[in-house]
């Protein structure tokens, strides 16, 4: 598994938050999937409400 940084930002009440995680993944696609489940699990978001800006592998 490699170590991938997510970033990009969410919308909230006030407009949008940037965010940056740190996910163990097998690969890109499994990394951006992680991070929109746990977002909206956490902040009770739709898929859309989230844009992933970037994804690197460390």
């Amino acid at each position: 598994m490699s170590q991938f940084t997510v970033s990009g930002r969410f919308q909230t009440r006030d407009g949008m938050q940037a965010f940056t995680r740190s996910i163990e993944a097998t690969n890109e696609n499994v990394a951006r999937e992680h991070v929109l489940s746990k977002f909206g699990a956490e902040h009770n978001l739709n898929r859309t409400q989230i844009e992933i800006g970037e994804v690197v592998a460390e």
